[in-house]
């Protein structure tokens, strides 16, 4: 059974922090708070860990559109190729927010991701996710709880998505009511920027 911990975004206990990058850092799979819905979410580096939510999820992992949650655009270059100005700008303006950029992919992508042409960036505006991706060191790839079909509640109140997951993930973080809007997924692969997804995120930062 998965463990629960409470957070509180304003400011997130370090102690309980550290548990969380543990379990990560083992190859646990957590669920957690961003700025839109909960986040189902595993250490980028681990290819055992990705497994098990690419499985939890129901998508083939070759194929799954998970975002790399980071907790700012200093390890950009880790996993995107250079990109030009008006792009930086476009993000610099954007996040932290409720967006998933669509960027093209470097060739020092985790060996997992080797093949991608593009990856979806994500710094959501909560303490708790980015706190955790910070003391972890590097990004969270995540796929959001959300599912059309399922009852609000579940991916909102932490406790009724602890219900519903505790014995299919390892930790889950309770940071309070989630939100039932997804993030907007923008791609800055082309000329220009392409809406993909319209969610949370307000389109004029574009």
């Amino acid at each position: 059974m998965g463990q629960f911990v409470k957070l509180y975004n304003e400011n997130p206990n370090p102690k309980e922090i550290d548990k969380i990058v543990k379990v990560l850092q083992k190859g646990g799979v957590i669920i957690y708070p961003t700025d839109t819905v909960y986040g189902l979410g595993c250490d980028i580096t681990n290819a055992k860990a990705l497994e098990r939510v690419a499985k939890l999820k129901g998508v083939k992992l070759d194929k799954a559109n998970f975002s790399f949650v980071c907790n700012d655009l200093s390890h950009l270059s880790d996993y995107v190729k250079q990109i030009d100005t008006p792009t930086y700008k476009i993000l610099k303006r954007a996040l932290p927010g409720p967006y998933t950029f669509v960027l093209p992919g470097s060739n020092s992508l985790p060996k997992t991701f080797k093949k991608r042409k593009t990856v979806g960036i994500r710094v959501p505006d909560n303490n708790i996710a980015r706190s955790i991706v910070e003391a972890l060191g590097n990004p969270i790839v995540s796929t959001s709880i959300h599912d059309e079909d399922e009852i609000i509640e579940y991916t909102t109140d932490p406790e009724l998505i602890f219900e519903k997951w505790q014995n299919l993930v390892d930790l889950v973080v309770d940071g309070g009511y989630g939100d039932n809007h997804a993030s907007t997924v923008i791609d800055l692969t082309a000329e220009e920027p392409e809406v993909i997804r319209e969610g949370k995120g307000d389109l004029d930062v574009l």
